[in-house]
């Protein structure tokens, strides 16, 4: 099995892509540990500030180090340059809020995952004819179950990941679960960089919903 599908079955095992941003290298690394503690295993940094490559190469350096069993993407990445620099640092996949083929056939050079994000049934097909393994639904606050609902039997096998407002509440992920997802993103309603301090608890209660709502 090699590594794009690994993260693929990870992700989907975990149920869910908590991901953040934070400008500062020590807090970002004690963020990654306490997911770590409260159980996850795969994980998305984004890119939304200068500050990223250098913070992301941290992480990579300190799961080295302390946590080799944690598969750590980027997100953000909407251009070749930004994808090329992050699977230089060591970025395990790539998540994009919109689809660029090209940045999608430079993460299939690498044999790693490449996840886009779609808005309509136009970008998904597209993304489908570059070979995306997983589609982010971005922002699903806007799309909504029912949208995945409606558009499941046109992409039958395509695996969905909604991103952007979904609520860490037990009926609305079953509801984005029953629509057809293999899994949800989870940002700032999960992970705030400016309070961490109920951040172990709440990964582990996210967790255990995910598990129920499935």
């Amino acid at each position: 099995m090699n590594l794009k599908e690994i993260v693929l079955n990870k992700i989907i095992e975990q149920g869910t892509l908590p991901l953040f941003f934070h400008h500062d290298q020590e807090e970002s690394i004690d963020i990654l540990r306490t997911l770590y503690r409260a159980g996850v295993r795969v994980f998305e940094f984004t890119n939304r500030g200068p500050e990223a490559l250098a913070v992301f190469e941290r992480l990579v350096a300190t799961r080295d180090l302390e946590i080799p069993d944690l598969y750590l993407g980027i997100g953000t990445i909407k251009s070749v340059d930004d994808a090329q620099q992050f699977l230089q640092a060591g970025a395990d996949f790539i998540v994009a809020p919109l689809v660029n083929p090209l940045v999608g056939s430079l993460v299939h050079e690498h044999h790693k995952l490449w996840i886009p994000g779609c808005m309509t049934p136009t970008e998904i097909y597209t993304a489908q004819q570059q070979q995306a393994a997983l589609i982010k639904l971005f922002p699903a606050n806007i799309l909504g179950p029912a949208f995945m609902s409606s558009i499941r039997d046109l992409f039958k096998g395509q695996n969905f990941i909604p991103t952007g407002g979904v609520d860490i509440e037990i009926e609305n992920l079953k509801a984005w679960f029953r629509s057809g997802v293999c899994a949800v993103g989870m940002g700032s309603k999960l992970i705030d960089p400016k309070d961490t301090s109920n951040l172990f608890e709440n990964t582990q209660k996210a967790l255990d919903l995910v598990s129920k709502a499935r």
